[in-house]
């Protein structure tokens, strides 16, 4: 009822609602919630559900190993115990199977004769026979492209769309199916063709499939260009050679070598469960694989330059990771060609496995790692992006843009979700440390004086972090410090916290509120990029909600957000607050840009209110001609009519004297900012005057229509 009552509200005021799904995996965490999994625990291999779940059942012995023992000695059994017709541990509740329970038996001989068995927590590294999400044991990987398995999961679905409930859909993580182009074709049946977008990470040039039936991913590819335009290219090689300084050596990183060993890391480690079930599958007698075939797929899978093939489509990517396997590990080349042979066939199990591997350990390893390890610039860090790319230029991001119109002008586009590691605001002010490399290098020496740790590179990377998200609280940059450093593995890992180190650390982020010399100097910096910082976020904001693509605005981000990775970035937002500053916009109010926000709030408005009410504004990308002493710090855009202006390099912009004479030109005609309500007459605009009040534009050709005259016509 209460989802029927939201669609029924939203289609109301004119709203479509977009429903997120999770078509590859199942919550198994609470296996009495889950009456699938229950089933399959139960009966085994006998269940009706046997076939719906990913289960090596040769590897376990015909049981399922369920990791969530505490120790792995004699005593791991103590805290088991019956209790009616179910075992328990802890507050975990598991089935008995029938007929495997009499009286006077002990709670360790009824497990022995079920169809799972409770394993140590650290054996599903290698061990685990059920597939899952990444390496998070409590989501069990669903076989949707079994008929019968779509069909049963997917009746809500169906529901949805005859009941008139859903109006598109989000599909998260497709690269865990078997098959995502064949799911896709189902769901485009069964949904009567709705909008369909697919949470899908591209690596540099690489495309979506087109034989897909979506409109589009739902938008890390653009979040990596908004980004990028708003970098410094001349900061570039200082912060590199700071980064190296801190690593202790004499060279730039070099990131390909880098996401190559945290990625071998995964595969041999966390995810080394799913390289040998891929090994088995290459092993003529279905037993244990050899060591060299454990090696030159987690080598292949290392070497894997995107996150998955879609045979045969993509095999020239897996033609690349077996150049770079053979490359980097000679003495496998015969069995590497041997395993090769095997996964470029599409029929091949061992083959559509691998394709569902290769995403899993590209995320762990290069999102999940390398991203807290790498500290050039750690805004470029973000899901969807490489951080070898440091910026593009105002022509590149231009051709990206033009080229997402021609290709998928349905697709989404995004600056802050649950899964960014950064929101786009604390990336906007970091960004502006590449205006200020040397300056950000001297206050980084002072913070590292008066609050060591002992690990350059994670200490760049949580300074940086902290200057982007302050002021934040004790309580979530503890929170965010513990994760980063764990996430990163140099100095404290997940499975063995350092103590000394991580106390260390949590002093660091103490100092910040009780040492005067850290925060005075930590407030000395956030003042050096604060401003900066507040144009760069328009500057996002403006492109992201006038650009090609359907804008996503997450939660709380039509306001400053400064929030920090996933649970910090679900925080409850304030929308009292915010129903406070949108009366005063709706009643002509125009913000100072200053620490409310309030601001983008404006710009949020109109900008989707001008894309709801004049889409004719906006059929085409044209970039516009900037002329001028100040032209590479503008970025200016024809959509059809809309024109949209954004300011970039704003401390080179204010450190050079301004706009001064800096012009666009535009073909003769009045025009409306729909930001400011100002009008503004003449072929060649001077961005000193229409700019003064905000870093951001949005002009529209003005008309008779007083709605369309008044930026409170909204």
């Amino acid at each position: 009822m209460g989802l029927q009552t939201l669609a029924d509200r939203a289609h109301l005021f004119g709203l479509g609602v977009l429903i997120d799904i999770v078509p590859n995996h199942m919550g198994v965490a609470s296996p009495h919630s889950n009456a699938w999994w229950w089933d399959l625990l139960q009966h085994g291999r006998d269940s009706r559900f046997a076939e719906a779940f990913d289960v090596d059942w040769a590897a376990g012995g015909g049981k399922i190993r369920i990791p969530v023992l505490g120790s792995d000695g004699d005593g791991r059994f103590d805290d088991l115990r019956i209790e009616g017709s179910e075992l328990r541990y802890f507050d975990n509740r598991y089935p008995i199977a029938p007929g495997t329970l009499t009286p006077g038996d002990s709670a360790v001989d009824v497990h022995a004769r079920q169809h799972y068995e409770l394993v140590h927590w650290q054996r599903a590294d290698h061990e685990l026979n059920y597939r899952r999400f990444f390496a998070v044991n409590t989501l069990a990987g669903l076989r949707v492209e079994e008929p019968w398995v779509f069909d049963e999961s997917h009746a809500e679905i169906g529901r949805w769309f005859r009941d008139g409930i859903a109006d598109g859909l989000r599909v998260d993580h497709p690269d865990g199916l078997a098959d995502p182009a064949g799911y896709l074709d189902r769901l485009h049946v069964l949904t009567g063709g709705a909008h369909v977008l697919v949470e899908k990470i591209l690596e540099g040039d690489e495309e979506l499939p087109h034989d897909w039936a979506a409109d589009g991913t739902t938008g890390y590819d653009a979040l990596g260009e908004f980004d990028r335009v708003l970098v410094d290219p001349d900061g570039a090689e200082a912060l590199g050679l700071l980064d190296a300084r801190l690593r202790g050596s004499a060279e730039l990183l070099d990131w390909q070598r880098m996401i190559h060993g945290t990625k071998r890391g995964i595969a041999d480690g966390i995810l080394g469960s799913e390289v040998r079930r891929l090994a088995r599958l290459l092993t003529p007698s279905g037993g244990e694989p050899r060591a060299e075939t454990v090696d030159a797929l987690a080598e292949l899978l290392t070497a894997f330059p995107v996150y998955r093939s879609y045979l045969p489509q993509g095999g020239e990517q897996l033609a690349r990771a077996a150049a770079a396997a053979d490359g980097a590990r000679p003495e496998l080349r015969d069995e590497i060609a041997t395993v090769v042979a095997a996964l470029g066939d599409p029929e091949n199990p061992a083959a559509v496995r691998f394709q569902q591997t290769s995403g899993m350990v590209m995320a762990k390893g290069v999102e999940d790692t390398a991203f807290y390890r790498s500290s050039r610039l750690v805004s470029l860090n973000e899901v969807g992006a490489e951080p070898s790319q440091f910026s593009l230029t105002a022509a590149e991001f231009h051709a990206r843009q033009q080229r997402r119109l021609a290709t998928f002008p349905d697709a989404m586009t995004t600056l802050s979700t649950h899964d960014t590691k950064r929101s786009s605001d604390v990336r906007a002010r970091i960004a502006v440390l590449s205006e200020v490399a040397d300056e950000w290098a001297a206050a980084l020496g002072r913070l590292r004086e008066l609050a060591p740790l002992g690990d350059g590179p994670f200490e760049n990377l949580l300074w940086q972090s902290i200057v982007g998200a302050w002021p934040a609280s004790r309580e979530r940059l503890h929170a965010y410090a513990e994760k980063a450093s764990r996430e990163a593995g140099t100095s404290t890992t997940w499975t063995e916290p350092d103590e000394a180190f991580e106390s260390k650390m949590h002093a660091l982020v103490d100092a910040c509120f009780d040492d005067d010399a850290v925060s005075s100097e930590l407030e000395r910096i956030v003042d050096v990029v604060r401003a900066a910082g507040w144009s760069n976020s328009l500057s996002l904001a403006l492109l992201q909600l006038t650009g090609p693509g359907a804008p996503d605005v997450y939660q709380g981000t039509d306001l400053w957000d400064y929030s920090l990775v996933d649970p910090d970035n679900r925080r409850p937002v304030d929308f009292d607050l915010r129903r406070l500053y949108l009366s005063a916009i709706q009643d002509g109010a125009v913000p100072d840009v200053d620490e409310t926000g309030a601001a983008k709030l404006l710009l949020t408005k109109r900008a989707l209110t001008l894309r709801r009410d004049r889409p004719e504004l906006f059929t085409r990308y044209a970039p516009l001609p900037v002329f001028g002493e100040a032209a590479v710090s503008a970025v200016a855009i024809d959509r059809g009519g809309a024109i949209a202006i954004a300011t970039r390099l704003p401390v080179g912009l204010a450190e050079s004297g301004g706009w001064r004479g800096t012009e666009l030109h535009l073909s003769d005609g009045a025009r409306l900012d729909v930001l400011t309500g100002r009008r503004f007459d003449g072929s060649r605009l001077r961005l000193a005057d229409l700019l003064d009040t905000y870093p951001v534009a949005l002009l529209v050709p003005a008309t008779s229509d007083p709605d369309h005259l008044s930026p409170e016509g909204d």
